[in-house]
């Protein structure tokens, strides 16, 4: 399994925020739709950040409620960490762990593909694990 068979399977959609929203709006997209982190766009369009739950949660805990006033890009993640369609698992798990990031936006040719997040990970890694064990047992058993 890969970032495009994950994708593939959950679908490609990455939510996104522009940079001058308030840090309340993406709070607010965050919670809608139920998800860990948004992607920053400028006014071309283009992503130039990463918002997550952990950036809302400190610039709170900083200035209090009046961090909900600011604009994303005061507050987001500026150097945006991607992965391949054809990163592997233990790609995108060692890119998040290295990086101490649970959201990865996926990029084939400046083209965005969808994000994944580390619970997709998992999620796929278990399922490798049980189809090998699986496989294993089923080997064993024929003798």
């Amino acid at each position: 399994m890969n970032a495009a068979g994950i994708l593939q399977d959950k679908g490609g959609d990455a939510f996104g925020v522009q940079a001058n929203a308030s840090l309340q709006e993406a709070a607010q997209m965050l919670d809608e739709k139920k998800i860990g982190a948004v992607l920053v766009r400028g006014d071309d369009g283009q992503v130039c950040g990463v918002l997550s739950e952990r950036d809302v949660a400190r610039q709170v805990a900083r200035q209090g409620a009046a961090a909900l006033d600011r604009p994303v890009t005061d507050c987001m993640s500026r150097k945006v960490i991607t992965a391949h369609p054809n990163d592997s698992l233990d790609d995108l798990m060692n890119t998040m762990t290295d990086r101490r990031i649970r959201h990865l936006p996926v990029v084939e040719n400046d083209s965005l593909r969808g994000m994944i997040s580390i619970g997709d990970v998992v999620k796929y890694k278990i399922n490798e694990a049980e189809a090998e064990a699986e496989a294993m047992h089923n080997y064993i058993a024929a003798g």
